[in-house]
């Protein structure tokens, strides 16, 4: 039993430094030169030049009006697919309706289905709307998904009791009350993922936004960084740096997100 507790940490230590490498990769290259970068054998310590680089960052794409736009949609979409994509999953996970299951196949049916797939019927769907341009077409279309649904359902079908709903509707509850004071702070451990996937994925989202988009003034951040991309040449310390700046926000959402997380499973297992 000891030795198998040595190696399983050991397992566990090397997996945890293969995860943390490429932020610390990341983390090193924003402080080096481009030649840096290419040098051979690579360095693996910090350099001294990241105020230059991040300076750099900021004289060649409006950083923070992207930073802004991008915490917005993100923001919008996240808080979006949290209350729809609830309130849809609660219903097919406690609720009994015409075509409930046939309606569910379907959503799952989407899911397999490339999210490419759709790039030219959406685009064509937004000018017919005249939403080329804006935010609407970025956070509007991303309001719920099939993920999310299924997520919720599975989560719901095993966490929320009946035998509490039905108590609830002996109280005189009707649907909404059920779903916001009894479902909801139940779900709050699958919303905290949900929350975080959703924003994270809207965060990183680039294709959509770089179609979509056509005034510089509404970029999100990962279009604006794109732009540090030279025809000819390009300085990979500053777009490095760039993306240091950009994922540092997703880091410290994911401490956030993962405490509550921890802590909102440890009060259900108290409780129950």
């Amino acid at each position: 039993m000891k030795a198998r507790s040595i190696l399983l940490h050991v397992g566990l230590t090397a997996g945890l430094l293969l995860s943390v490498f490429p932020f610390y990769w990341l983390l090193v290259m924003a402080t080096r030169t481009t030649a840096d970068i290419y040098s051979f054998p690579p360095k693996l310590w910090f350099g001294t030049r990241l105020g230059d680089n991040v300076s750099r960052v900021f004289e060649n794409i409006d950083f923070f009006g992207a930073f802004w736009n991008t915490l917005f949609v993100a923001s919008a979409c996240a808080v979006l697919v949290l209350f729809f994509d609830s309130l849809a999953g609660f219903t097919f996970a406690k609720f009994d309706f015409p075509g409930k299951k046939l309606l569910f196949v379907l959503l799952l049916a989407t899911m397999m289905a490339p999210a490419q797939l759709s790039l030219v019927p959406s685009f064509v769907i937004m000018a017919k709307f005249g939403w080329v341009g804006s935010f609407k077409a970025l956070i509007i279309p991303g309001m719920a998904n099939a993920f999310g649904i299924f997520w919720i359902r599975q989560y719901a079908q095993e966490s929320v009791p009946s035998e509490l709903l039905d108590a609830g509707r002996i109280d005189g509850c009707g649907f909404m009350r059920l779903y916001w004071n009894v479902a909801l702070p139940i779900l709050r451990p699958a919303l905290s993922f949900l929350g975080a996937f959703t924003f994270i994925g809207a965060w990183n989202d680039y294709l959509w936004p770089l179609i979509i988009l056509t005034d510089e003034s509404k970029f999100t951040l990962q279009v604006a960084l794109s732009s540090l991309n030279g025809i000819y040449v390009t300085d990979y310390s500053m777009v490095i740096a760039g993306t240091l700046l950009a994922v540092i926000p997703l880091i410290v959402l994911f401490l956030f997100v993962s405490k509550q997380f921890i802590s909102d499973i440890a009060a259900g297992a108290i409780k129950s």
